[in-house]
């Protein structure tokens, strides 16, 4: 009988990390021992990923809200900071701020609207065109904002952001004003220095403000591109991507992966004679389609990944040809034909209509969505993802 069981992604139990701690040996170790109490073998191409926390977690890349006011103040003077489009998050944004402000003597907080960057809302869609704002050209005050729309609460947190964002920064010391607008421009009407602290539009939103003329602009990638003080940091997306960890520290996004992925392919292919892809991940890069939210908070799906996983796919969709090229076929020749196109596709189907419709995205961002969603983001305790038959198609027997 041919193989019945394609792709399967399971998450593996591994110890709890601690800062200095061998991640690649824990991952390794982990691996093998899964393997031997769940009765799979370890095969070449499989896939072993880790999530980018357990990395940082051993790192030991960690930093305090003084480090991070210590580095806005040293980059700001210590006056007024424009801070512009971060993401509505008690997790991933709400310690940062209180570092920003505790680092500032006034904060004019720019929101964007009607949702952040990632989809969180402030308000509808639907909202705004009850009231006749136009998110691309108003700019709303904080005053006009709750004149038209309320305190508005986030429908899963139950968290009103603007007020909850407003009380962090008074109570870090600093004076605060917030606005809404959708172009980062704006923010020159109220102050020269701007933080912009968006993720992937970060790029652009730097360039537009050069040449409208800001004065001091750093992005929040900047913000702890280097150690303070010898706390953590990460040279490429400094805040982007952190964690809070405790009431007063975050955890970073984790750096020098590369050598790890390397260092696990490298032990596992020693103890098995296989060689196994390995990936460090983070947010998958998905859509909540109730929320509106787009989970990818991090500024990439995966910082470091084998070379077996560079790409995007190369596949022919399956009921492409079952309905058009072989549609007079049934049973074992429409199997047989499925087949054979398989076997005959070139290594580029870009452009051709045989793989209209197959998933146009980067492997590690697909791959990364599986493992994020396998491991999830709470108490299962499988921080490790081993996935086979990734690879395999409908000919692999």
């Amino acid at each position: 009988m041919s193989r019945m069981v394609g792709t399967v992604s399971r998450g593996l139990r591994a110890p709890i990390i601690r800062q200095g701690d061998d991640i690649v040996d824990i991952v390794v170790n982990t691996v093998i021992e899964a393997s031997e109490s769940d009765g799979f073998s370890v095969r070449d191409k499989d896939i072993v990923a880790m999530t980018e926390a357990i990395v940082a977690r051993a790192q030991g890349n960690y930093a305090t809200i003084d480090d991070i006011a210590e580095d806005v103040r040293a980059k700001f003077g210590g006056e007024t900071v424009g801070v512009i489009f971060p993401i509505l998050s008690r997790n991933r944004f709400a310690i940062c701020l209180r570092g920003i402000a505790k680092g500032a003597k006034k904060i004019i907080l720019m929101l964007s609207y009607p949702s952040d960057e990632v989809g969180n809302h402030l308000v509808s869609l639907d909202a705004l065109d009850e009231k006749g704002v136009n998110p691309y050209t108003d700019v709303l005050s904080l005053e006009k904002y709750r004149e038209l729309f309320g305190y508005e609460k986030h429908r899963f947190t139950g968290v009103d952001y603007v007020e909850y964002y407003e009380t962090l920064i008074r109570e870090a010391g600093a004076e605060c004003e917030i606005v809404f607008a959708n172009d980062p421009r704006a923010i020159l009407n109220y102050t020269k220095n701007v933080l912009n602290c968006d993720i992937h539009s970060r790029f652009r939103t730097k360039r537009l403000l050069k040449a409208a003329g800001v004065e001091i602009n750093y992005g929040i990638d900047e913000i702890l591109a280097s150690p303070i003080n010898g706390s953590g940091y990460n040279p490429e997306y400094g805040l982007l991507g952190s964690n809070k960890a405790t009431e007063d520290t975050v955890k970073l996004f984790p750096k020098d992966c590369q050598p790890v992925v390397d260092a696990i392919q490298k032990r596992l292919y020693e103890k098995t004679g296989k060689i196994v892809e390995v990936m460090v991940y983070g947010d998958g890069a998905f859509k909540d389609p109730v929320g509106k939210i787009w989970e990818l908070a991090d500024p990439i799906v995966s910082p470091a990944y084998t070379d077996g996983l560079d790409g995007t796919p190369n596949e022919l969709k399956l009921k492409y040809l079952a309905d058009n090229e072989f549609a007079g076929l049934e049973g074992e020749a429409l199997k047989e034909a499925i087949k054979g196109k398989i076997h005959e596709k070139d290594g580029n189907l870009v452009g051709k209509m045989a793989s209209e419709g197959t998933t146009p995205r980067q492997l590690t961002d697909l791959i990364g969505s599986l493992c994020d969603l396998t491991s999830g983001s709470g108490d299962k305790g499988t921080p490790i993802v081993y996935i086979q038959g990734y690879f395999d198609n409908y000919t692999t027997e």
